[in-house]
C-alpha cells in the first residue's frame, strides 16, 4: 500500500508542476486574487454570480478561465499534500518495524505544508518574484524527494560502478537546480522575450545594455503588484542572458555526467545516461523554440515538463551511484 501511494503522489507531483507552470505561463497566477478560495467561495463562481465576485475584488475582475486554471492547480496540490499525509501517517503508524520509512515521509509532509505556505503567499504577495521562484523550487524538490522514496522500495542488484560517479551526479543536480532557478526567476520577471532572437540577443547584438543588480534583487517592498514585471529592459535582459549562460553551463555539465554514466559498466546506468543525454537535448532544443518561436504555450509548459524528467533522471542516477557505494562497492 505504501508503494501505491507513493507512486500515486509521484504521478501527482509532476502533475501538479505542469499545472504550475501551465498556469504561470497562462497568466493566472491571480486568476482567483484569494487564498485558498476564489473570490470566497471554494470553486469558481458561475458566470451570473461575476457582479458579487466582482464587488468583493473590484480591482480584479472575475475571469473564468484563468480562475479555473488557477483552482485546477490548487485542487491538485490539495490532493498531493493528503496523499503525503497519508503517507507521513503510514510511515509513523510501521515506524518499528525493519526497513520502512519514516524520516523521508515526515521531511516530504513538512516540504509540502511550506509549499501551501508559498502558494498563498504567491497570491497574498501579488506574484513577488522570489516568492514564485521559491514556489518552483519546492515543486521540483517534492517531485525529487518523492522519486527518491520509490528509489528506495525499489530492489536492485549491487553494481560496480565508475569511480566519482556519484559526484558527479550530484553535481549535475546542483547545476540543473540552479538553471531551474534561473528558469522561474526568467519567467516571475517576464523576461523570456526580451531576447527575442538565437544565438544573439536582439538587433544583432550579443550583450546588450544590461542591469545585473537591479536583476538579481531578490527582496523588494511588499504591495507592488509584480503581474507582468515590474524591471526595465536593462534588467530583465541581465537575467535573460544569465538564464542562456547557466543554461551553457549546465549543459557542458550534465552531458559530461551522461558521458561517465554510459561508460559504465552497469545496463542500467547505461540506460539512464542515455535517457539524461535525450532530456538534455530535448531541453535545449526547447528553450530555443521558446525563443525562436516567441514562447508559445505549449512549448514553454514542455520546457517546464521535460527539466522535471531530467532533475528524475540525474535522482535516479545518484541514487543508484550512493546505493552502491554504501553496499561497499568501488565507485
Amino acid at each position: 500500500m505504501f508503494r501505491s501511494m507513493t507512486i500515486a503522489a509521484l504521478v501527482l507531483a509532476y502533475g501538479v508542476v505542469v499545472l504550475g507552470a501551465y498556469t504561470r505561463l497562462s497568466d493566472a497566477g491571480l486568476g482567483c486574487p484569494d487564498w485558498p478560495g476564489c473570490y470566497g467561495k471554494i470553486v469558481v463562481p458561475e458566470a451570473d454570480q461575476a457582479a458579487d465576485a466582482n464587488a468583493i475584488y473590484p480591482e480584479r475582475p472575475l475571469h473564468t478561465g484563468k480562475a479555473w486554471k488557477e483552482m485546477i492547480h490548487r485542487y491538485a496540490a490539495g490532493a498531493l499534500g493528503l496523499l503525503i499525509l497519508g503517507l507521513a501517517l503510514l510511515g509513523w503508524r510501521n515506524r518499528r518495524l525493519p526497513d520502512r520509512p519514516l524520516l523521508l515521509p515526515l521531511l516530504l509532509l513538512g516540504l509540502v505544508l511550506f509549499q501551501a505556505a508559498l502558494g498563498m503567499w504567491t497570491v497574498t504577495w501579488l506574484l513577488k518574484p522570489i516568492v514564485v521562484a521559491a514556489h518552483l523550487l519546492g515543486g521540483f524538490a517534492v517531485l525529487s524527494l518523492l522519486f527518491w522514496l520509490l528509489l528506495d522500495q525499489t530492489g536492485f542488484e549491487p553494481a560496480r560502478l565508475p569511480g566519482r560517479l556519484a559526484a558527479w551526479g550530484a553535481a549535475g543536480i546542483a547545476v540543473l537546480i540552479l538553471q531551474i532557478f534561473l528558469g522561474g526567476w526568467t519567467s516571475a520577471n517576464y523576461a523570456a522575450l526580451v531576447c527575442p532572437e538565437f544565438p544573439a540577443c536582439r538587433g544583432g547584438a550579443w550583450w546588450p545594455e544590461t542591469d545585473f543588480a537591479e536583476a538579481f534583487t531578490f527582496w523588494r517592498g511588499i504591495g507592488t503588484n509584480y503581474e507582468y514585471g515590474v524591471l526595465d529592459p536593462a534588467a530583465r535582459t541581465a537575467i535573460h542572458l544569465a538564464h542562456r549562460l547557466g543554461a551553457l553551463v549546465a549543459a557542458v555539465v550534465i552531458a559530461v555526467v551522461a558521458l561517465r554514466a554510459i561508460r559504465s559498466a552497469d545496463r542500467t546506468v547505461v540506460c539512464i545516461g542515455i535517457a539524461i543525454l535525450c532530456l538534455l537535448g530535448a531541453q535545449l532544443a526547447l528553450g530555443i523554440g521558446n525563443v525562436l518561436l516567441v514562447l508559445p504555450l505549449a512549448v514553454a509548459v514542455a520546457h517546464n515538463g521535460t527539466a522535471a524528467l531530467l532533475l528524475l533522471a540525474l535522482v535516479a542516477l545518484l541514487h543508484r551511484a550512493s546505493r552502491s557505494r554504501s553496499r561497499g562497492l568501488a565507485v
